[in-house]
């Protein structure tokens, strides 16, 4: 069973796709991914930096390498080292013989390791590709367990290690019986729950529940196994976590000593709510009075920052016994939280993948009491809520450990935003989508099906390119007199359609334009938009920088003179003339 391809892009595509983007000229750097890397061969380089041939076997090489495959056998779903190339992208090659290389590392690893290793030619140079799938055990090299977090190599403890292949095969820990039953759970536990289902509007939660008996909560909360035991998720729910499970830390302002600080114990449920409180009490209020946007607003949307905190709880590592770190400094939430991304999730696909519960039964028992997401929509929404007052879209990422780091960078609201997502009509045009375009196209001015991918994380340009049309037919205000975005001008019939911000969403949002209107700014967007697009014109550029022809033209000229573009055809006039990107070494 190859269990390091289930659910994932093997391993094999994604050294082709890395080896065609090295063949186009990218260096290494910019292309590893958590399950590529690429090595030039140990001990082959001399004190002048100068590079010996290189022979069939090379020891040093070897154990090189089988701490690097150990490495990636060790993460979710395998992976594959390129060897014979630097970082630069020099092509230096290897001379090491396919088979021996294979033995040593089995060797190495204490006979644990068994990796493919294939021969292959990158533009007449021999290189190696050295894969493994998923190790089923942990693999061990030199006394070290590693894994890949991002494009490193780093430590990690057994039990997280264990932690993760029990995700990867569906156990859900949380199901299992905890040896606690009904004369265990917390009344105060009990008491917390009650309110959250009177309270909650959440269109699945089962508002009933607040008036069941304590078992009937419990058991239609499925937290029950047999009659009277709770599962883990009942335990660390109702009666207490084994350790503290969130760490809440306030601050004024960043270096400032601590205000407050709850070190959480008890019933999980308990602990929440301790932590919401505080966190709701020291998020500032900002009066607003302008346009559509007035009233009372907090420094972070009260929904992103439940969402933030009960994400960092729900889904982190409970075999791992450290708390959730909430730091609470000036408008800035950051939690942290032990445990990676789970199910193939990662920051660039968080918001359209799938829900990946690491312990079904506790989220889904958090999601009937109003607390959880059960669509696995909460990132969106906190996503949604950051982007409509203005603020940066939260930063996930995960950090070695590994955990996973939800930052909200919260603060007064752009009341200029607020007054546009207000007036966008059909009201649905402000979902997140939308939202995430509106963003990029205040930064990067453009956009269009293939680029939009990656904004809103879409797997296809068709997808994209349906979200960019939604939003190209939604207006400013219900009487449909403006529209949000427009057709970039001067874009040849036979290339697809890209799109910029309407001239009245423009001028609604000049202070976020600055930095598109200095030289360096423009020069970065044609530029930007040369690169991707494979040409640019006058016509183009007069459109995304709102200059006339004529100041367009000498922009061009410009950079074409500073040796960055050059004509599309010889001289430098006529009818439908364009430039290019200056290649590389041309």
């Amino acid at each position: 069973m190859r269990l390091g391809n289930l659910g994932r892009v093997p391993v094999e595509a994604l050294v082709e796709q890395a080896l065609e983007r090295v063949a186009q000229g990218e260096p290494p750097a910019r292309i590893e991914v958590e399950r590529v890397d690429f090595k030039e061969e140990r001990g082959r380089r001399v004190h002048d930096e100068a590079i010996s041939p290189g022979e069939t076997t090379n020891d040093l090489a070897a154990e090189h390498l089988a701490e690097e495959m150990a490495c990636m056998a060790n993460t979710p779903g395998g992976g594959a080292v390129i060897l014979g190339i630097s970082d630069e992208g020099v092509r230096i090659g290897t001379r090491l013989d396919a088979e021996w290389l294979r033995h040593r590392i089995w060797e190495l690893t204490s006979n644990q390791l068994t990796v493919a290793v294939r021969e292959a030619s990158l533009e007449g140079c021999r290189i190696l590709i050295l894969t493994s799938i998923e190790a089923l055990a942990p693999v061990r090299c030199r006394g070290k367990l590693r894994w890949r977090v991002g494009t490193n190599c780093v430590e990690v403890d057994p039990v997280a290690w264990q932690s993760r292949m029990l995700e990867r095969i569906g156990f859900d820990w949380s199901a299992e019986p905890s040896g606690e039953t009904l004369d265990d759970v917390s009344p105060a536990a009990i008491e917390v729950a009650r309110g959250y289902l009177r309270d909650t509007k959440h269109p699945e939660s089962d508002t009933d529940l607040a008036h069941a008996t304590e078992a009937d909560l419990l058991r239609r909360l499925n937290l029950i196994k047999d009659s009277r035991e709770l599962t883990n998720a009942g335990s660390l729910l109702f009666v207490a976590t084994p350790w503290p499970a969130v760490d809440y830390i306030r601050r004024d302002m960043p270096g400032g000593d601590s205000t407050l600080r709850i070190e959480g114990a008890g019933p999980l449920l308990v602990q929440v709510k301790q932590v919401e409180q505080a966190a709701q009490v020291a998020n500032r209020v900002t009066h607003t009075a302008t346009g559509f946007a007035h009233g009372r607003i907090r420094a972070i949307p009260p929904r992103s920052l439940r969402e933030a905190v009960v994400n960092g709880l729900v889904h982190r590592d409970w075999l791992a016994a450290s708390a959730t770190l909430v730091e609470h400094v000036g408008d800035t939430l950051t939690v942290t939280s032990p445990g990676g991304f789970v199910g193939g999730v990662t920051p660039d696909n968080i918001i359209t993948h799938p829900a990946a519960p690491r312990y079904r039964n506790l989220s889904e028992a958090m999601a009937s009491l109003g607390l959880a997401e059960r669509e696995g929509i909460g990132v969106d929404r906190m996503v949604q809520d950051m982007l409509a007052m203005g603020r940066p879209a939260p930063g996930i990422s995960e950090v070695d450990g590994p955990y996973v780091r939800v930052a909200l960078l919260g603060g007064p609201p752009d009341t200029a935003v607020l007054d546009l997502v207000a007036g966008l009509s059909p009201a649905w045009a402000g979902n997140v989508d939308s939202l995430l375009l509106i963003e990029h196209l205040s930064r990067k001015a453009w956009v269009d099906a293939q680029s939009a991918t990656r904004v809103i994380q879409r797997s296809s340009a068709e997808e994209a390119g349906d979200a960019i049309s939604r939003l190209a037919d939604a207006h400013l205000d219900s009487a449909g007199s403006a529209s949000v975005i427009s057709r970039v001008q001067g874009v040849p019939s036979n290339q697809p359609a890209a799109f910029r911000l309407s001239d009245a969403v423009r001028a609604r949002l000049a202070h976020r334009l600055d930095s598109l209107r200095t030289l360096e700014g423009r020069e970065a967007l044609i530029l930007d938009w040369s690169r991707a697009r494979g040409r640019v014109s006058s016509t183009e550029v007069a459109d995304l920088t709102g200059l006339s022809k004529v100041s367009a033209s000498r922009l061009l000229i410009r950079l074409a003179d500073a040796g960055q573009l050059e004509g599309g055809r010889p001289g430098r006039r006529g009818r439908g003339f364009f430039y290019v990107l200056v290649r590389s070494g041309a």
